[in-house]
């Protein structure tokens, strides 16, 4: 097992510059295989170190969240839908702070996307949003890049301790204000 860890190593090392570039594909097409973005970060880590993997998650979860942006904006549709399940789940006036998706982003159980549906609503054009992506995944990919090989050794009780802190911090920076339309309270003539 170990040889086979270190003649990995060694591949990736002789490949260059296209390790990266595999890398950076992986993180845009994992959503089309289903991958967590916990498990490529923590591959980022393992393969690239902290530093370099921390980079490359980076621009690959920035390039994963423009592919959404894209996908968003040329099927309307799929994005009427996904406002429609997000109203349904969450309320109509349910807002997140940026601080707060940065931690809802470090949960992995939360899908990456659902925090890329608040940034698209939170955003007037694709360079707002893609300053928005980028720094809502800095905290993914630096956390579970750095604490890759740590984050499966742990046991199950600082887990859990670590999830319910980040849910205290979570509520503590959330907004308090709720906004009300006038047609929620009074029927429109048509």
């Amino acid at each position: 097992m170990e040889q086979s860890l270190d003649s990995i190593q060694f591949v990736i090392e002789e490949s260059g510059w296209l390790a990266p570039l595999f890398f950076i594909l992986l993180h845009v097409l994992r959503q089309v295989f289903f991958i967590p973005v916990i498990l490529v970060c923590l591959l980022g880590g393992y393969l690239f170190g902290v530093f370099y993997g921390t980079i490359y998650s980076l621009v690959g979860l920035t390039f994963t969240s423009l592919a959404f942006y894209v996908i968003a904006k040329r099927f309307p549709k799929v994005t009427t839908k996904l406002f429609y399940l997000k109203k349904k789940y969450f309320g109509s006036y349910h807002r997140m702070s940026l601080m707060q998706m940065f931690i809802v982003r470090l949960m992995p159980f939360i899908h990456f996307h659902l925090i890329s549906l608040y940034l698209l609503e939170m955003s007037k054009n694709v360079k707002e949003y893609t300053k928005y992506s980028f720094y809502a995944c800095i905290p993914p990919a630096f956390v579970f890049t750095a604490f890759g090989h740590m984050i499966h050794e742990m046991p199950l009780a600082i887990s859990l301790t670590l999830v319910g802190a980040l849910f205290v911090v979570f509520t503590i920076l959330g907004r308090r204000e709720v906004t009300y339309k006038w047609n929620d309270f009074f029927a429109t003539k048509s």
